[in-house]
């Protein structure tokens, strides 16, 4: 085998025959392929369940198949017959799971009974609920300060699950809840809160159908969210504009194939996604936008003579603040600064201009190739400025649009696993369970993992989640974390944070979304958010493979009670009935009125959105308009200072087979990848210039001063269309790469999408064996 036949271009559109052939694959090695095409027919349905995958929303029309290709991965991947337990650790220590690969330890299936590490023996071995409860109650019983206790959530969890898990947290005294969120969409939040005092995107899923132009930013929807596929085509069919701006060339942003459409599938066919593609450099989004703008100030001047507008000078006046401040930012901003930041020749941007100025209602979609630099804050609010010169902020097919990454990610949020919480929320919670919640903020991320370190968190508790392969600075981690007193881990399958094991461990397996949810008061029902803030009824289908699997909202009941006793309420009551849960959301919680009743609805209900009816909840009661300078850099001071000629920026990135940190299989079939993961995205110019050949495997070497060595190795060169200067490699691998300190300006995202690169050749030591990548 020659060093690059792992990689031949894909030459198929995105969707069509090659991701039937995919789901396929994927039924079959659910061991239960005739029982998970029934699952899968009851995906994102009035009467099922919603994916376990991503966050876009359904129209809920007449569509009789409601999944996608990534969706058919997630559900078999979790409605598997393979069983994982306490007879498997008995063949197979904790030291010798951690040689092999994420894909390996999913694999191998669902977790069904609770487990207790044993540092004698190196093994997991069974235990009794009861059992697992009282040392995690003893351990939190024993801490001289709430805030020794930090309480992680995954995005996966339900709004039931996520706001009993917040009510345990703050009841027993702290606010410390890292969050999946704050490695995703925080700046999203953070600057979209403090630009139109909402952390919510604006925009419904209809509006798509009324936008005169989408500009798509800094997203691969064709792996990350592939039902948006569907929707980026119609935009298209329909003659209104799609402009693409993403640092590689993504096959899911170019063609599509629908899977559902006969004609199509037989003829082989696929419609365009877009009508531009661009790819600006890493990070150089902010630079597009500011130079769209300044064509657009040029272009007002010019209609300005002939008694017209480019502006809606009505919005700005009525409904915004700082707009002649960013403007005059704007214009001293030089060309050559924006060209070479964002890697875009002038035509393009004065083109992308124009789309903007001709489009009646434009909306703006982004991703995390938007929000994970260190200045993401100042890309989104440059975002929102654009939206807001031509007033499309609250009106029909306009609007900000993020696109959040998991199936509940944005609903957490909305429940309190928030480590700020506001003020109203916090009010609100002490006048309905009466008791005074904790008022100073907690730990997010990055904060838990310095506060671990640092000795000042002693036990963790996960809510689903994969923290230590997720988490930057990957080493750092795991170090961290095995100095804690206790970790707990509620989830479904092994994973890599299973394996790394503080002083005590336990694994507590709980149900999916595809399982049958019975209580004590009957078969239970849960909720999610999507990313249009619409709330929608999830019911699983399946028994589940154990009477030992309980539900998230079960466990966390089962903590609390034997922490807390009945304070400030019985927890096992709203273990038996969900709809009791439901019933303190809707008196906490703004937007939940009659939410019993209101999920019945099929699609659910809309919670609205305050910028949306240009109810501006920001200082001024107006959207407040940022006036960020241009960076200098993309890359924080600690790697600036380091960088050189040889220096590029590496963004982190999933394959086609992958779903944040669960490993799918080891093919990436969009990108031409089969059968590796230790693979690295490069302009072809930038091998020749650094002296390598295609297929040549390299060491990659961070840059950050601050004296710690970060490497990861045996990565091979992949010739492709990106930036010269750019590259790009799988997470969680690269992980380690990022360094801890290394985050975000305000909302504390790790930059995994901009960082500091030397490329060393790589040689295998001799005599030895290559160790499975981890």
């Amino acid at each position: 085998m020659s060093k690059n036949d792992f990689y031949t271009p894909y030459k198929g559109p995105a969707g069509g025959w090659g991701a039937l052939k995919s789901t396929t694959k994927s039924w079959l090695q659910s061991d239960n392929a005739v029982r998970n095409v029934f699952t899968m027919l009851k995906t994102n349905q009035p009467n099922g369940f919603d994916c376990p995958g991503c966050a876009w929303g359904d129209k809920h029309d007449s569509a009789k198949i409601r999944f996608c290709e990534n969706g058919a991965k997630a559900v078999n991947w979790e409605a598997t017959s393979r069983r994982f337990d306490a007879n498997f650790f008995k063949d197979h220590s904790v030291s010798w799971l951690n040689t092999q690969s994420n894909y390996f330890l999913e694999y191998q299936g669902r977790l069904t009974e609770p487990m207790r590490y044993n540092a004698q023996t190196d093994h997991y071995e069974a235990i009794s609920w009861d059992q697992a409860f009282t040392q995690i109650a003893q351990t939190l019983k024993a801490q001289d300060d709430p805030n020794q206790v930090a309480f992680y959530t995954s995005g996966r969890a339900s709004n039931e699950a996520a706001f009993i898990y917040q009510l345990f947290a703050r009841a027993y005294g702290t606010n410390n809840f890292p969050d999946c969120s704050n490695m995703c969409h925080e700046a999203s939040g953070y600057a979209l809160t403090s630009s139109i005092g909402t952390g919510k995107g604006t925009v419904e899923m209809d509006d798509f159908e009324h936008a005169d132009a989408v500009f798509v930013f800094g997203q691969n929807p064709g792996t990350n969210h592939p039902r948006m596929l569907e929707t980026l085509r119609e935009v298209v069919e329909r003659g209104a504009q799609l402009l693409s701006f993403n640092t590689l060339r993504e096959r899911g942003l170019e063609r599509f194939q629908h899977p559902q459409h006969p004609i199509e599938m037989l003829t082989n066919g696929s419609k365009p996604l877009n009508t531009g593609y661009y790819c600006p450099k890493i990070g150089g989004d902010m630079a597009v936008v500011r130079g769209m703008v300044k064509v657009l100030i040029e272009m007002e001047k010019a209609a300005q003579k002939e008694g017209k507008a480019v502006f809606d000078h009505a919005f700005i006046e009525q409904h915004t603040q700082g707009m002649d401040e960013y403007l005059a930012e704007v214009e001293k901003t030089p060309w050559d600064a924006i060209i070479a930041q964002s890697g875009l020749t002038k035509e393009e941007i004065y083109h992308s201009a124009k789309v903007y100025a001709e489009a009646n209602s434009v909306i703006c979609t982004w991703a995390m190739g938007i929000t994970q630099h260190h200045h993401s804050v100042a890309i989104i609010h440059e975002i929102v400025n654009l939206l807001a010169l031509r007033g499309n902020i609250g009106k029909l097919g306009a609007g900000a649009c993020p696109v959040r990454g998991h199936s509940n990610v944005q609903g957490d949020r909305t429940m309190g696993i928030n480590e700020a919480p506001s003020k109203a929320f916090l009010e609100a919670m002490e006048a309905h369970f009466g008791f005074q919640p904790p008022q100073e903020h907690g730990l997010n991320v990055v904060q838990t993992i310095q506060a671990i370190q640092e000795n000042k968190v002693r036990v963790f508790i996960a809510l689903g989640g994969n923290f230590a392969a997720a988490t930057p600075d990957t080493n750092a981690t795991k170090d961290a974390l095995k100095g804690c007193e206790l970790i707990v881990q509620i989830s479904t399958k092994l994973n890599r944070s299973h394996l790394t094991i503080g002083k005590n461990a336990l694994i507590l397996p709980c149900l999916g979304r595809t399982d049958i949810d019975k209580q004590a008061k009957g078969i239970q029902r849960v909720t999610v958010e999507d990313s249009f803030s619409m709330v929608h009824a999830s019911g699983g289908v399946l028994e589940p493979l154990s009477s030992e699997q309980r539900s998230e909202p079960a466990i966390i009941a089962g903590m609390a009670q034997a922490v807390l006793g009945n304070f400030p309420l019985n927890w096992q009551e709203l273990a038996d009935d969900y709809g009791l849960i439901r019933k303190h959301i809707e008196a906490v919680i703004p937007g939940f009125k009659d939410f019993n009743q209101r999920i019945e609805q099929d699609g659910g209900f809309y919670l609205g959105n305050s910028a949306r009816e240009l109810n501006w909840k920001t200082p001024s009661g107006k959207a407040i308009i940022h006036a960020h300078a241009l960076p200098d850099s993309v890359l924080p001071k600690k790697a600036q200072d380091l960088a050189s000629d040889t220096t590029l920026i590496l963004q982190t990135l999933r394959s086609h087979d992958q779903y944040n940190t669960t490993i799918y299989g080891m093919n990436d079939r969009y990108r031409g990848i089969k059968g590796e993961r230790d693979v690295l995205f490069i302009n072809p110019a930038d091998i020749e210039r650094l002296g390598y050949q295609e297929g040549d495997s390299v060491t990659l070497r961070s840059l950050w001063d601050d004296g710690i060595e970060r490497k990861v190795s045996g990565f091979k060169l992949v010739p492709y269309s990106i930036p010269a200067g750019n590259i790009a490699a799988y997470y969680p691998e690269t992980n380690p790469l990022v360094p801890l300190n290394s985050h975000g300006e305000f909302s504390y995202t790790p930059t995994s999408k901009s960082i500091a690169i030397e490329l060393e050749p790589y040689q295998e030591p001799a005599n030895t064996i290559a160790a499975v990548s981890n």
